[in-house]
């Protein structure tokens, strides 16, 4: 058995104004699984980086709200939403609000460098 706390993990960084979190990948879970799961958190009025992904993705929000693009479409994201992204779509996600916005994020197959395209 593997456990974690989020706060114990290390965070990456973005000069955008988020915070990523692996919290299970297959490189620190003894190849036990075949997605990723990430913490990511997005400051008030910050936005991710626009990308595509050639994994399909699920976000589920945790805390706060904003707006999921999809394709250049907006989706109205809120606590305990969950949304599912199709591969190959451009996506991003926008703080509107004044709380941070904090979202799970799995990946299947796991979140590979290779895998993400940005924009």
């Amino acid at each position: 058995m593997i456990t974690k706390r989020i706060q114990d993990t290390e965070p990456i960084l973005g000069d955008e104004g988020t915070e990523i979190r692996q919290i299970f990948h297959p490189h620190n879970t003894l190849n036990g699984i075949r997605y990723s799961l990430a913490h990511s958190t997005i400051k008030p009025g910050k936005k991710s980086n626009p990308h595509k992904m050639k994994t399909s993705e699920v976000y589920f929000v945790l805390e706060g709200k904003g707006i999921l693009y999809i394709d250049n479409e907006p989706v109205d994201i809120e606590k305990y939403q969950s949304i599912f992204v199709p591969p190959f779509s451009l996506q991003y996600l926008e703080n509107t609000e004044n709380e941070e916005l904090k979202v799970l994020c799995i990946v299947d197959p796991a979140w590979k460098k290779d895998d993400e395209i940005l924009t």
